[in-house]
């Protein structure tokens, strides 16, 4: 950083640091408004910049001792941080099951970021115990209430089965117009693979949302034909699989849904979703939940929080805003020298 600013090898000493720091310490909401700001010329100066969002949160360990409040403070321990996990499910190339529980002692930092771009545009510090889905509302008011433009242009936003969450994924849709591309957990607890479908005597669908269509005598199965989203019905359109998927069938003259079918979303929030779960777009669009995570890298790696000193809520958040002001301001000095490329460069390149 000092060779890009022009300093060469010259730097402040330790203290002079630690002095700048504590300053910071009492214009929290000054460094918060420089942040915004930035956001706001991006905004402004990168075309489609928001419209496609990740959500996601990056565990910050702290590595102090652990104390309560009432313990003396003696500098060495950290009392706002305490313990958060992570569990990750899935499943291995034999089919079967795994599971791994990540846990540390320390703070989260939760974002909202531009997936196109990979630049944060709202974020959060807590306690590690927090929970995601806790504060995904809260980083969409901050968007609402700090760039309601920006917010008007989002379309989708990805995130992974943390933020599956029922009232979570109705708002995205019915407040903010944004449709969820969120990963869905097996919920079912009866252990069924599939349900009926109301209204339909004939069509199933299992929890990731793929819709089944059943032979009206033999009960053959198969799957049914995305046909999109119908946004002024709020329905999901399936279609014969005989008709748009090559599939032979000799029951269409007596198939009750040869026509097609709409499925509400009201039926399950949580399954059915104004992009089809069973679709390619879902896919695609999911992809891009990596952005975020890549942020959370370059957190690690270019900014130092892998190891770090910091002990407090109070540092813990003025360090994520420096760091997160020099991600975004470097981003917009990089644009407007005519370097898009090198947006997310801490280097000066040759």
């Amino acid at each position: 950083m000092r060779e890009l600013v022009g300093l060469g090898g010259r730097a402040p000493s330790a203290w002079a640091f630690t002095r700048f720091l504590h300053q910071l310490l009492r214009h929290q909401d000054v460094l918060e408004a420089m942040i915004h700001q930035i956001i706001e010329a991006l905004h402004q100066g990168l075309p489609h910049f928001g419209e496609r969002l990740a959500i996601d949160s990056k565990a910050i360990a702290s590595f102090a001792q652990h104390g309560s409040a009432e313990t003396t403070p003696d500098g060495r321990r950290d009392p706002d941080a305490d313990w958060g996990k992570k569990t990750y499910r899935g499943v291995d190339a034999k089919g079967k099951a795994w599971e791994k529980v990540t846990a540390w002692f320390g703070y989260k930092l939760h974002l909202l970021v531009d997936a196109t771009y990979e630049l944060p545009i709202a974020w959060t510090v807590t306690k590690a115990s927090t929970a995601d889905i806790t504060e995904a509302p809260t980083l969409l008011a901050q968007l609402q209430s700090k760039h309601p433009l920006a917010l008007q242009a989002a379309r989708v936003l990805m995130g992974d089965r943390g933020y599956d969450d029922t009232k979570f994924i109705r708002s995205l849709w019915d407040d903010y117009g944004i449709k969820p591309v969120i990963d869905i957990r097996n919920m079912w607890k009866d252990g069924d693979p599939t349900r009926m479908l109301p209204g339909h005597d004939t069509v199933t669908y299992n929890y990731r949302g793929h819709v089944f269509c059943h032979h009206p005598e033999t009960g053959a199965e198969h799957r049914m034909a995305n046909g999109g989203f119908e946004a002024d019905r709020n329905t999901l359109k399936k279609r014969c699989p005989a008709k748009f998927s090559g599939v032979t069938c000799d029951a269409q003259a007596i198939c009750p849904v040869a026509q097609g079918i709409r499925i509400p979303l009201g039926t399950d929030r949580r399954i059915f979703t104004p992009i089809d779960r069973g679709s390619y777009a879902w896919a695609r669009e999911y992809a891009h939940r990596t952005a975020v995570e890549r942020v959370n890298s370059r957190l690690d790696v270019s900014f130092g929080f892998a190891l770090h000193t910091i002990r407090g809520m109070a540092k813990m958040r003025v360090r994520c805003g420096l760091a997160l002001l020099v991600m975004l301001g470097m981003a917009l000095g990089r644009i407007r020298q005519q370097h898009p490329e090198r947006m997310r460069s801490l280097v000066r390149s040759a």
